[in-house]
């Protein structure tokens, strides 16, 4: 005995902004991002074709098949005159 908790990791194959990617599993959109090191105060996130709410992240589940968008905010741009 003596032996900790043993947890079974799958791959989830997921598409992530069109392209196909394979990740440890479970997770949630929030771990997803964390594990894409991706700041998740500076993107939009659509899940399933549905925009997922910043407050939501930590609790829609990623799962199998999964279509996942993550669109970065970015500032700047010219001023005309």
């Amino acid at each position: 005995m003596g032996r900790g908790r043993e947890y079974a990791f799958s791959r989830l194959r997921i598409m992530l902004n069109g392209d196909p990617y394979e990740i440890a599993a479970p997770l949630t959109v929030g771990q997803l991002l964390a594990r894409l090191e991706i700041d998740s105060r500076r993107v939009a996130v659509e899940h399933n074709l549905a925009i997922v709410k910043r407050a939501a992240y930590d609790t829609v589940v990623v799962s199998d098949g999964d279509q996942v968008e993550v669109v970065n905010f970015v500032g700047g741009g010219a001023h005309a005159g």
